[in-house]
């Protein structure tokens, strides 16, 4: 191992983080339990999977080895957007997140404070407003615009909170764009499923102009990792090069298999019936009258 490497390595892990993501996957558990209990059939056992996939995925990008990297190469920064943006927060939606983690929640704590905080009108007009595919779309690209504005990016490089904050803006901006997708349980506006491929396309195109200006620039635009060890010793540009190349592609994998599969689903007469007859059957579209869950109004 080199002394640069050593020495990143070095950096404190970030033990309340890590301590809060167990929490809420303890909670996430205790309620997936708890439902199961109830109905085998609520909350499937892949669900379950997804949701631990996900904040995996979280527990890598922030909580991992890797994020002592981050400050050192421009890759893997961008992967850590890519783990939180584009594969963490569709893997928690697919875990239908709402329903375990208030099952999973003392039933105190579920009515008096989680209950009350659902039903404000404040709330309730942010979840209509996120149900927005427009307004969806734009979340997304604006949070990948802004934080790559170099200014901005060398600013967050240098502030640890801010570091924080953009981190979990990457996130929220992930689970606001993949829930006109996924659709999870209990979103209220269902988009027309033709309009999602085509939502899903144009995403690509702002992820697309950064990594392409990324690629084809002749200097390094983010000075701070001129500065910097060369931990894998590739030069800087090379490394904006291969965050470049690493965004383009796998944006460009990752957002066309759902765009493919719903297209396949689109076109397929039986494919479509399948879909009925499992929406029909699908618990999550309306949870059974027998189950016993907090009575508190969900978004």
């Amino acid at each position: 191992m080199s002394s640069e490497i050593h020495s990143v390595l070095q950096s404190s892990v970030p033990i309340g983080f890590d301590a809060g993501l167990s929490l809420g996957l303890l909670i996430y558990v205790r309620g997936w339990f708890r439902l199961r209990s109830v109905s085998r059939n609520l909350i499937p056992a892949w669900r379950l999977a997804a949701f631990l996939a996900g904040v995996g995925c979280v527990w890598l990008a922030i909580g991992s080895s890797l994020a002592a990297f981050d400050e050192v190469s421009l890759s893997i920064h961008m992967i850590q957007h890519l783990l939180l943006m584009a594969i963490a927060a569709p893997l928690i939606l697919l875990g239908a997140p709402e329903l375990p983690l208030l099952r999973g929640l003392p039933q105190t704590v579920a009515r008096n404070i989680f209950g009350p905080i659902l039903r404000w009108r404040v709330t309730k007009s942010l979840a209509a407003l996120f149900d927005n595919l427009a307004v969806a779309w734009l979340a997304a690209a604006l949070t990948l615009i802004v934080w790559h504005i170099p200014p901005i990016f060398e600013l967050a490089l240098r502030s640890t909170a801010l570091h924080v904050f953009e981190h979990a803006t990457f996130f929220v901006a992930g689970l606001i764009f993949w829930r006109p997708v996924i659709e999870p349980w209990p979103t209220n506006a269902r988009a027309a499923r033709w309009i999602i491929p085509v939502y899903l396309f144009f995403a690509t195109l702002p992820c697309d102009a950064l990594s392409g200006f990324l690629a084809f620039c002749d200097r390094v635009v983010y000075s701070s990792y001129l500065a910097v060890p060369q931990a894998f010793n590739i030069s800087p540009l090379q490394d904006q090069q291969r965050a470049a190349a690493l965004m383009w592609v796998s944006v460009t994998i990752i957002y066309l298999v759902p765009a493919t599969t719903i297209t396949i689903q689109i076109l397929s007469p039986r494919a479509n019936q399948q879909t009925r007859e499992s929406a029909a059957a699908d618990p999550l579209g309306a949870p059974p009258q027998h189950l016993k869950i907090p009575k508190i109004e969900m978004l």
